[in-house]
């Protein structure tokens, strides 16, 4: 019997998975299945530049000889775009989403400040109306303190972001029609039902962005968990940006995804790493969140926004 937890996986397929997005893949999963929940799997494709042809199809295969399969349909975030656009339109007419003409180019020149990740925070421009041609439309911060988003993480503690002096008002849309990340998500995560998101650390910094994208649409907050990252010999994390290579699925890459998280799993063969992992999983989750707490109980602990 389902637990009403519902976890996901989202790769995007801008090439086959790599050593760390299966170290990704395989947390989220064993969360589900600690839980008795359901494991789903969605390709983020919307952004149809860095889609690479075939990749999906690789990916799909790569999780099912490592024993990680869906249960359910796999979704498309390029088939989505109608409930993107519906929104997007109630944001607008909430006024909580406006078109914008700033070029990333004038954006650069503008001499915007550059938040603690390195992007540019953008200063409101057109909030009060686009100055040219619509190049995109970003969300309307709220003001004053209901920018300020604290959140907790299950491994990292609590954490905390003033999204209006680190970030700035954010892409929604771009003219040209690419959605961005931080919308797609959100809205399918709740079209999905999903109550948990298990993902990398690297994303950590896009959760206080979602959470106040889901409380302007009226959508609930899952919990979050972010996994501790694999890195390469000079400390970068693996990624396809950076050429990481395809992994070759079977019991060692599982073995070595393991041990990214944490876990010492053994087994010769893919169900019996995975039997192994499952068995450690609530152990480990156990001395992360007892951790959070501890360190969330220190003086200065909530990282300040």
């Amino acid at each position: 019997m389902s637990s009403g937890y519902i976890g996901r996986f989202a790769p995007s397929p801008s090439g086959p998975l790599h050593a760390g997005s299966l170290a990704a893949a395989l947390g989220s999963w064993l969360d589900a299945q600690a839980q008795r929940g359901h494991w789903l799997v969605r390709i983020e494709d919307v952004d149809a530049q860095r889609c690479v042809a075939g990749a999906q199809r690789r990916i799909l295969q790569q999780l099912a000889q490592c024993g990680l399969h869906a249960q359910g349909e796999v979704w498309l975030q390029s088939r989505r775009g109608a409930a993107y656009e519906q929104a997007l339109q109630r944001l607008l007419l909430q006024r909580d989403a406006y078109a914008c003409s700033c070029s990333r180019r004038e954006l650069r020149l503008s001499g915007a400040p550059r938040g603690p990740g390195g992007e540019l925070v953008y200063p409101g421009t057109c909030r009060a109306g686009p100055k040219g041609p619509v190049r995109a439309w970003r969300l309307r911060l709220p003001d004053g303190e209901a920018a300020h988003v604290r959140w907790s993480c299950a491994r990292l503690g609590e954490q905390s972001q003033r999204v209006d002096v680190e970030v700035g008002d954010f892409v929604l849309r771009r003219a040209g029609g690419d959605w961005a990340y931080q919308l797609a998500v959100v809205v399918d995560d709740a079209a999905q039902q999903v109550s948990d998101v298990v993902r990398g650390e690297d994303l950590a910094e896009s959760t206080p962005r979602q959470i106040l994208l889901q409380r302007a649409l009226g959508l609930p907050t899952p919990r979050y968990l972010h996994l501790p990252l694999l890195r390469d010999a000079q400390g970068r994390k693996l990624s396809k940006s950076e050429g990481a290579a395809a992994f070759t699925p079977g019991a060692q890459a599982l073995r070595d995804a393991a041990r990214a998280l944490g876990l010492a799993a053994g087994g010769q063969t893919v169900p019996e790493v995975l039997e192994s992992a499952m068995a450690q999983w609530p152990q480990l989750r156990r001395s992360w969140s007892d951790a959070a707490t501890a360190r969330s109980q220190l003086p200065g602990a909530l990282r300040p926004g």
